[in-house]
């Protein structure tokens, strides 16, 4: 799902969770022998077995994630294991090397070597272990969680509707006089289920140093009142009953400055994907009392980039799955199925036939795809950016580099919130993670390797700074303006501006004939063509493809997936460089320019800027081609996003667009690779390929197969454009 109860997510990936209900801790419970033993004879009970089960005491790291570690001690009579992200849980014994954890069916079960001594630990349920290596044998407390007292609020806003919020405080606190800043997230995902060690396991930096956190179903969600709708536009408040993402914000805001006590009067609001667009809309019409938010991954415009179009290519499967899991009832209700998505979505032809069969056409945002595919004034008035026309609060723009779901929204919001920055309080976080892969600890993305926890070096050095500094004063904050992590080469970078404007230069990458790619120019009056299919569309990932969130999908990591598995196809085209000789880095946007033709009337064209490794590069790396960056332009849109226009079969036309941002680092001995295809099924739907007024209700005689022509010319010089690091060019 699109990141709901990130707490649960960070607890179950490593197989533990939480022992204990909201507000307590393992480390608070009784951990001595029986009730009604005598002083002396419990103490030299426990002694001797705490003795026995010394042989497990120690730090043991998760064997493919060096930073996640595990610390196992013993406690009274029995053993207790924690982590910096796990909460302690005691670990009953059953027999020989096996434990329980905290009287749930998940197991601990050591390992030994052949001379008896412990070396490692497995964790997890029978047929899901995962295993962590013993590396010191020493007793250390590797959990720092602070316990939170948790209450609820139904919060009555403007128009009459009550808004449910769960409060989550530093134990204490309050007694003591503190007077903490708020720290809210407000989603439509539910809220239940967050507690002192959800909030502790999911945001532990800004855990430890103690915050009142706000968690707060939005309207017409779980247990809010009032109507859903889906990422709802901001309106003119001329009245009561006029209201929004910003006004239920506000009025959130108010209620709690005036009713939790000892607090601070500041806040903050932090969101992934929905939640970092709610993020945003705290940022618009700002309360004053907002004094910092962080828009991460923010879903902003969700026909031009995001979530349910790219350049008018609708985003079938996403689409699909989505608006049944927001729209269809209060709750999240995942899609799934067993079946391959590609041969349902083909079956059913078109989105019209696909919404039939699974009876959705009448939630209300699948009446839109059906009846406005165009970028019409609903998908504008949705649209965030054109709202950003001056700098209300500190702001921490926060995406990665393959997020498959809102990678556009991050640069777009900071593209347009930039240039009305006086003070220089607008940043942006950059890095090599999926949708939200930021808030886990792991230093891998499917076979990626990128050296270290990436997700912990941010939030440390970046998130909690940025919070710490503008709502409590501190120093430790010290971005001026970017931080980028450089993949390729993995390693952070610092900009004063994005795209960098010094130390690079602009850089053309043409496509040539015979499939060939130079930085040089254009060459001979080349041309490559390829017979596209609507029937054999091209797959965006391998198959079989699950549902978006379905069980097994593979939907997560599918951006860095080896593309070898569709390159040999013959309905696209492939152009690469020779193996490099020097290491060449691109930074900053990536624009596609591409003079094509079709022997129909409309097209979709997808252009892919790939890394191809060495085929000597180490497992699981040798040969593989790695998309950089990629994306999808709608041929009928060429002129204007609001009215499009049939193509002229067999004319040479030219389509331009951006493939969005990156950071990276071509290394010697690598080749750069360029590939052109037109269709990217299911996630897109098929264009027919034959101009049809709407290609949702497209006739199954309109999807035809045509020839697509790519030219490679002084006339005609399809290309990249991007900037280079300089001397790399």
């Amino acid at each position: 799902m699109k990141l709901g109860l990130v707490a649960v997510l960070v607890l179950a990936m490593w197989g533990i969770g939480p022992a204990r209900a909201a507000g307590t801790t393992v480390a608070e419970s009784n951990l001595s022998g029986s009730p009604g033993s005598g002083p002396m004879a419990k103490g030299v009970a426990a002694a001797e077995e705490s003795k026995g089960l010394a042989e497990y005491v120690g730090e043991y790291r998760l064997a493919e994630e060096p930073e996640v570690v595990l610390a196992v001690n013993t406690a009274g009579r029995g053993l207790t294991m924690e982590g910096e992200r796990t909460a302690r849980v005691e670990l009953g014994a059953r027999s020989g090397d096996e434990f329980g954890i905290g009287g749930t069916s998940r197991l601990v079960v050591f390992e030994r070597s052949a001379a008896g001594k412990v070396t490692a630990l497995q964790v997890g349920s029978k047929g899901a272990m995962r295993t962590y290596v013993r590396f010191s044998d020493a007793a250390v407390r590797l959990n720092h969680f602070r316990e939170y007292t948790r209450s609820e609020a139904m919060i009555p806003v403007r128009d009459g509707a009550k808004l449910h919020v769960v409060i989550l405080r530093p134990a204490g606190s309050e007694k003591r006089g503190e007077a903490l800043p708020f720290l809210m997230e407000r989603t439509p995902y539910g809220v239940d289920g967050y507690t002192s060690n959800g909030v502790n396991a999911s945001k532990p930096e800004l855990a430890a140093s103690g915050y009142i956190f706000v968690f707060a179903d939005i309207r017409g969600r779980y247990e809010s009142e009032g109507q859903f709708v889906m990422n709802r536009p901001v309106v003119a408040h001329t009245t009561k009953n006029d209201v929004d993402e910003t006004t239920d914000t506000r009025d959130t805001i108010d209620w709690l400055l005036k009713n939790v006590p000892n607090n601070s009067g500041k806040v903050g609001v932090i969101g992934v994907s929905y939640p970092g667009f709610l993020a945003m809309m705290a940022g618009i019409d700002a309360h004053p009392a907002v004094k910092a938010i962080s828009p991460q991954a923010p879903m902003t415009d969700v026909w031009m980039g995001d979530d349910f179009f790219h350049n008018g290519a609708f985003r079938e499967t996403y689409g699909f799955d989505y608006v049944q899991q927001l729209e269809g009832q209060k709750t999240d209700v995942r899609v799934d199925t067993k079946d391959d998505t590609f041969d349902f979505f083909l079956k059913n032809g078109n989105f019209a036939g696909a919404a039939k069969a699974a009876k959705m056409s009448d939630l209300p945002t699948a009446k839109v795809f059906l009846t406005q595919p165009s970028y019409t004034k609903f998908w504008q008035d949705m649209a965030v950016e054109k709202r950003l026309s001056r700098v209300e609060v500190p702001t921490l723009e926060v995406g990665g580099w393959w997020d498959q779901e809102d990678m556009w929204g991050t640069q777009a919001e900071y593209a347009a919130l930039k240039p009305h920055d006086t003070q220089g309080e607008v940043f942006m976080a950059l890095g090599p993670w999926n949708h939200g892969g930021w808030d886990g600890t792991t230093r891998h993305l499917g076979a990626l390797d990128f050296g270290a926890a990436t997700g912990d070096e941010y939030r440390k050095m970046i998130e909690a700074p940025f919070f710490e500094k503008y709502l409590k004063g501190k120093a430790g904050f010290d971005l001026q303006d970017v931080a980028s992590f450089r993949t390729g080469v993995n390693q952070w970078e610092r900009y004063a501006a994005w795209p960098p404007q010094v130390g690079f230069k602009e850089a053309k990458l043409y496509l040539t004939g015979e499939g060939g790619l130079s930085m040089s120019g254009p060459g001979g009056e080349g041309k490559v063509s390829y017979v596209a299919d609507p029937a054999n569309p091209v797959p965006y990932r391998n198959r079989p493809i699950q549902a978006t969130y379905g069980n097994g999908s593979k939907w997560r990591t599918w951006l860095v997936e080896d593309q070898r598995f569709v390159s040999g196809r013959k309905d696209l085209a492939n152009f690469m460089t020779p193996v490099l000789d020097h290491d060449v880095t691109v930074t900053g946007d990536v624009m596609a320019d591409l003079f094509a033709a079709t022997t129909g009337s409309d097209a979709d064209w997808v252009v892919k800027l790939i890394d191809v490794y060495p085929d000597d590069a180490p497992a699981p790396m040798a040969g593989y081609q790695l998309m950089i960056v990629d994306e999808i332009f709608r041929g009928r849109y060429r002129k204007s996003f609001e009215k499009p226009e049939a193509i002229e079969p067999g004319a040479v036309e030219e389509y331009k667009w951006s493939l969005h941002g990156a950071d990276h680092t071509f290394k010697k001995g690598h080749k750069m690779m360029v590939e052109v295809q037109s269709s990217w099924f299911p996630l897109y739907d098929r264009n027919p390929q034959t101009f049809v007024p709407n290609i949702m209700t497209a006739p199954a005689d309109a999807y035809k197969a045509e020839t697509m022509t790519i030219y490679e010319s002084a006339k005609y010089p399809s290309h990249l454009e991007f900037e280079v690091k300089a001397g790399n060019e």
